[in-house]
């Protein structure tokens, strides 16, 4: 909406500062931020009302683990609402409200925000840890792919730079046409980012204070795809409607902000699947936009990693029996050998910043 205000520059001429990407995006961080902190204790005390607790894993299930977190019992989950809320709100605010890529990237937000919010009313209504089917999920986030997959091919506009894959890691422009496959490479995109940030978050503040450290990485990405001489520059793909996204990404970094104030050790709150669900699909929708999707592992890492700890344990104990973890996903691991809670998150952060720099750090090996 803001955006809008630049047509009156002829009278006042400070006003054509709305029509700068950066400049929104700047203050839709803060207007996101500022509606996280305001609404945070509301949240959390409806949440509380309603007996949104989140259930821990019994120590029948997990000895270990239940003695490490079950002062954490009945901390009320669904937080993800808070992150979710501010994004909207600070993106219609203040991106433009004529960007298809804005309203994709947030119709996806809120689609999975949704799955993810079913999930954890199941868990808190069985009072158990385990929600709906992992299969249910894994079907409407299929679903979710073939949308977004469908919005990209049914539009001739970008049809063909859709099924364009980039390589990240070359100096001169590698593409590679995915053809029929595009479909089944967005649907990993997404299916794997979603589901990482959710393996993620099992730490107080963990998953959301490596989101901080993604968005804003991808903030830069989107707003380099969007500009058409930076991209020249950088030699990156030149996607017009990108830059746009840069504003919903800093969104996502004001609010995961505001959440982290809350989220922080000792937690007041959860995000639970409501949030980690949506952040982590909304990441892999915005890297498809900006055609960064490769990138994503480097710069999501410590989320990659989270997520292959848990392939790796599966594989491992189904083959031979053993684990290579003492648990998984890797952050437990790292628990029950001594780490205290803290510790980890913040060597986890400091991995995060590390991933982003190095995936923003590619751009200069063009």
């Amino acid at each position: 909406m803001m955006f809008y205000l630049h047509r009156l520059t002829e009278h006042f001429k400070g006003f054509n500062v709305f029509y700068y990407v950066t400049f929104r995006a700047v203050l839709a961080a803060i207007t996101a931020f500022a509606i996280s902190l305001l609404f945070g204790n509301y949240i959390i005390r409806k949440l509380v009302s309603l007996k949104f607790g989140q259930p821990i894993r019994t120590a029948s299930e997990v000895r270990h683990l239940a003695e490490l977190h079950g002062g954490k019992q009945g901390t009320p989950t669904m937080g993800g609402v808070l992150i979710i809320g501010s994004v909207v709100v600070a993106s219609l605010v203040w991106a433009r409200p004529d960007n298809p890529f804005v309203w994709l990237v947030l119709f996806c937000l809120v689609y999975l925000g949704v799955l993810g919010f079913v999930d954890d009313y199941v868990k808190v209504i069985k009072k158990k840890s385990d929600g709906i089917s992992g299969r249910l999920k894994l079907l409407f986030q299929i679903l979710l792919a073939g949308m977004v997959t469908g919005f990209f091919l049914l539009n001739p506009l970008i049809e063909v730079q859709a099924r364009s894959l980039y390589m990240p890691f070359f100096k001169a422009p590698v593409i590679v046409n995915m053809g029929v496959f595009t479909f089944f490479f967005f649907a990993l995109v997404i299916v794997g980012a979603s589901n990482a940030v959710n393996l993620t978050d099992g730490l107080d503040g963990l998953a959301i204070g490596c989101t901080i450290t993604v968005a804003f990485a991808y903030a830069l990405l989107a707003y380099a795809a969007g500009n058409f001489r930076i991209a020249q520059y950088l030699q990156v793909p030149f996607y017009p409607f990108s830059g746009e996204l840069a504003v919903v990404c800093a969104a996502l970094v004001g609010a995961g902000l505001g959440f982290l104030w809350f989220n922080c050790h000792p937690a007041k709150v959860f995000m639970g699947d409501t949030g980690s669900l949506a952040i982590g699909g909304t990441i892999g929708v915005v890297a498809i936009c900006c055609k960064q999707e490769l990138l994503l592992a480097v710069v999501g890492g410590v989320f990659v990693i989270e997520a292959v700890s848990v392939i790796l344990q599966v594989l491992s104990f189904k083959l031979t029996g053993k684990r290579l973890f003492a648990m998984s996903p890797i952050h437990h691991h790292f628990e029950l050998s001594g780490w205290k809670e803290n510790t980890v998150i913040v060597r986890f952060w400091i991995l995060s910043i590390v991933f982003a720099l190095l995936g923003l750090a590619t751009l200069k090996l063009r």
